[in-house]
């Protein structure tokens, strides 16, 4: 009786690592699926660049600093992948890419461009999109973190090798691309 129990006993507990291990399996995914979703939308940005970049020249070549400030921040958030090292180069680079848009206004022949129009536009998509990935990736980061943190989940976690995933964090207001008057 008394062996019976403990088999029984141990086949529940050994369900319950299971189910637990399962658990924190999914939420890991979906933490490496979310990151994907915002490396997508940061490769989207950094594709972006280079075309506005040569847009702006054409029209404020004098504009040296600042474009190649740009072409400098894209280049070293190219070589970043982790999160946590990735959110401050990306600030930077949202903030001048929005001083970059600006110039429109001192440069009306850049105003009336309809490839510039064009190049604002998909980066004006592109920073709602990653800020919609990035609100997803911290929520899945969020949920992970929080089931390594919670009994009975923290045991199985530990046990396994279950490790907290970064936040990718932004600067407050980096990223934001002004809101400007588009041609036609």
């Amino acid at each position: 009786m008394i062996g019976a129990l403990a088999a029984a006993l141990a086949c529940a507990l050994l369900l319950a690592t299971g189910l637990l291990f399962n658990r924190l399996v999914r939420l890991r995914n979906q933490v490496r699926t979310a990151w994907a979703d915002v490396d997508v939308q940061l490769a989207r940005r950094h594709d972006l660049v280079p075309s506005l970049v040569a847009a702006v020249q054409g029209y404020a070549g004098h504009e040296n600093a600042l474009l190649q400030a740009v072409t400098a921040l894209r280049t070293r958030a190219l070589a970043l992948h982790a999160p946590e090292a990735l959110g401050d180069v990306e600030s930077d680079l949202g903030n001048a890419l929005a001083g970059v848009l600006v110039l429109q206004e001192a440069y009306p022949e850049l105003r009336a461009s309809d490839n510039f129009a064009q190049l604002q536009r998909d980066l004006v998509d592109t920073e709602e999109q990653l800020q919609y990935a990035r609100r997803f990736y911290n929520g899945a980061v969020r949920d992970l973190n929080d089931a390594i943190q919670r009994v009975p989940d923290l045991l199985v976690a530990r046990a396994t090798g279950f490790m907290q995933a970064p936040f990718f964090q932004a600067t407050p207001g980096a990223g934001a691309v002004p809101r400007v008057a588009l041609p036609g």
